[in-house]
């Protein structure tokens, strides 16, 4: 047992010993490397300590998200926020103790105006139907404020784009496929589909490069896809097409898109065919009568005199030449990769583009005609309540979805090693992402931003979630008192 004893303590010293001069020349290594290498000051100047400058850098969005941060400073998405979300898919108490930890005197602090004779539960009507594209072959109608974004298969994982279709299924939403194509996955779950066109038109492009009327009635076909959404442009970066590094352009992506298999895929920064507002008009007839089904377009709004033009070449050619819905997106919207002078001053945000459009809208008695639908950072029951007051038919999120699916915000998503499976093709990490699990996380979101709206609309007083408007709401200014929204924006042109 002795020499057992004495053989295990040599053992350890020795692997000790190694360890330690393992350690020593591991670090005169690194002394070196540091002092030959020019291309970091501080490592050449201070070798190997200049190192870990390096390594809490990385870190430092680490414990700033889970130690430093308090719970209503972190952006782009806040603790609280998320963990609204978080609790919303899994369903459990969503309810809160002790008072809000949100400031009410911030300015811009939205505040809805409870009714002294609140709705009451026998009274409630769930939110009423509306139909997009009347006028088509193949109108759309639904009764979903809420729904899927555009998130590209690419961009976002397979077991993500299968958990979102089968969540969207069940929670009656749509979904938006991205411009990345229509996958196997997106038709998976029999949802209802927006077919977004995105500026390289992969999924619908022709060998000439050009929109293919072939493949858009191919894509018609599929009972699923119920629109077709043009992207003008993004929120995160405007003027700028989709990015998909490399790395996550895989064998069955690169097939899908019609690219090289381990190439970027950048998109150009506009649709060739599309130079002018009546072009864009154009564009859409096209695909309208070559689908039958609604066609609509997304853009940032940032110059609005080019959407003047659109509505008064509208004017010009009649009503049934208007789009069926336009998607607004917000400057501060989300991407998996954007240059950062456009994603943090490029741009209108929704609080400002979303009532000029639907002013200008209504002053040219087509806010019937084209619906509204809201995109940017609309998470919460409450940010989807504000939008539907300031004139949304509709509201699409993408990252609240990701957080339904289990993002922790890592922002990581334009280099696959999402941690949580959403945003990388990486076999071994797209194990944690159950889809059978996520489905029914996806659709109790869903479901519970519903529920939120609603809570609200009847603590207005109005029985249906699409009757809540600015006279229900109170924006705080920077004298820390309210203004009504409708006063906000007299002078909003």
């Amino acid at each position: 047992m002795s020499d057992i004893i004495i053989f295990g303590i040599n053992l350890l010293s020795s692997l000790f010993m190694l360890t330690i001069g393992s350690g020593v020349l591991l670090i005169i290594y690194f002394y070196f490397s540091d002092i030959k290498q020019n291309k970091h000051a501080i490592r050449h100047n201070y070798p190997v300590i200049g190192r870990f400058r390096y390594i809490l850098e990385k870190q430092g969005e680490f414990f700033r998200q889970y130690f430093f941060a308090m719970d209503r400073e972190e952006m782009p998405f806040n603790r609280a926020e998320r963990s609204w979300v978080y609790k919303a898919a899994k369903n459990v108490d969503r309810t809160i103790a002790f008072g809000s930890t949100r400031n009410l005197d911030t300015a811009g602090t939205i505040m809805f105006m409870n009714c002294a004779f609140p709705t009451l539960e026998e009274d409630a009507v769930a939110p009423s139907p509306i139909t997009i594209g009347e006028n088509c072959q193949r109108p759309y109608t639904t009764s979903s404020i809420f729904n899927i974004s555009g998130m590209s298969f690419g961009a976002i994982s397979k077991p993500a784009v299968q958990a979102l279709s089968h969540g969207a299924h069940l929670a009656g939403c749509w979904m938006n496929t991205g411009e990345g194509g229509l996958s196997p996955y997106h038709l998976e779950g029999k949802a209802d589909l927006v077919f977004q066109i995105g500026t390289a038109k992969y999924g619908v492009r022709g060998e000439d490069g050009n929109l293919s009327e072939e493949k858009l009635r191919n894509i018609a076909a599929h009972p699923e896809v119920k629109m077709f959404e043009i992207k003008m442009s993004q929120g995160a970066k405007p003027g700028k097409g989709g990015i998909l590094p490399g790395r996550k352009v895989t064998a069955e992506i690169a097939k899908i898109r019609g690219i090289p298999e381990g190439h970027d895929s950048i998109s150009p920064n506009g649709h060739k065919e599309i130079r002018s507002a009546g072009d864009l008009l154009d564009m859409i007839a096209f695909i309208r009568q070559t689908t039958g089904k609604p066609v609509g377009f997304k853009a940032v709004i940032g110059s609005i005199d080019w959407f003047d033009g659109l509505l008064n070449e509208i004017e010009q050619r009649g009503k049934d030449s208007a789009p069926d819905f336009i998607t607004i997106d917000s400057a501060d919207g989300g991407t998996g990769a954007a240059p950062q002078p456009l994603m943090d001053y490029v741009g209108l945000p929704l609080k400002e583009s979303l009532p000029l459009v639907v002013e200008r809208l209504k002053k040219h008695n087509l806010k019937g005609k084209i619906k509204v639908i809201a995109s940017g950072k609309l998470i919460t029951p409450s940010k989807v309540a504000w939008a539907i007051a300031l004139g949304a038919d509709f509201v699409v999120s993408a990252r609240g979805h990701m957080f339904a699916l289990g993002c922790i915000q890592a922002l990581q998503c334009n280099k696959d090693t999402c941690p949580t499976g959403i945003t990388t093709h990486n076999k071994r990490l797209q194990q944690g992402l159950n889809v059978q699990d996520k489905t029914q996380r996806v659709a109790n979101y869903n479901k519970y931003i519903h529920y939120g709206i609603g809570l609200l609309a009847h603590s207005c007083g109005v029985t249906n979630a699409r009757d809540i408007n600015k006279n229900h709401i109170r924006i705080v200014t920077e004298n820390g008192l309210s203004v009504a929204l409708d006063n906000l924006y007299e002078n909003h042109h």
